[in-house]
């Protein structure tokens, strides 16, 4: 079984990150989605995330092939949320899930909202809440899979998304 590390990102992973990230920018453009078409994520993005200790890094032999923002307690378009969240205690919400393209396929997105799952817990954080487009049936697959529930729409950068809540045990 292969063994995977989670970790904070450092600032020596920028370059890696971005490379994944433009990956997927371009993956989500090929796919026809206006997902990450409109200058966002950036290099800034990963730069801020990782300043603010909510960038992390999925690595395989020291390898990374995988990001996320894992960020605790401050989403300000989650607060006009058109429907209901299931909570309304802390959170940690997760954006920016991307996988390097050589290994994509591996189910390494799951991997990842499992291990921001299990940092929430570690944190004493008992719910996880996430966004997609309309148009990504990819990960609103994971999510349904993973016991995500649909909340409702919250606006991001003008743009309505599907959000989803998970409560942990």
């Amino acid at each position: 079984m292969t063994t995977y590390t989670f970790r904070k990102a450092k600032i020596e992973d920028k370059e890696t990150i971005w490379k994944i990230i433009r990956q997927a920018i371009l993956r989500r453009k090929a796919d026809g989605s206006d997902q990450w078409q409109d200058g966002y994520p950036n290099e800034q993005s990963i730069e801020n995330d990782i300043a603010n200790h909510a960038g992390f890094v999925l690595t395989k032999s020291e390898t990374v092939i995988g990001y996320c923002a894992a960020i605790e307690n401050f989403e300000p378009a989650y607060d006009t949320i058109i429907g209901k969240w299931l909570t309304d205690s802390d959170f940690v919400v997760i954006h920016r899930i991307a996988i390097d393209e050589n290994f994509l396929g591996q189910g390494l997105s799951k991997v990842i909202i499992e291990h921001v799952e299990n940092y929430a817990k570690e944190q004493n954080i008992f719910s996880v809440k996430v966004d997609t487009n309309f148009d990504n049936h990819a990960m609103m697959k994971i999510f349904d899979r993973m016991g995500y529930q649909y909340c409702g729409e919250v606006y991001l950068r003008g743009n309505a998304r599907r959000a989803y809540e998970k409560v942990l045990q």
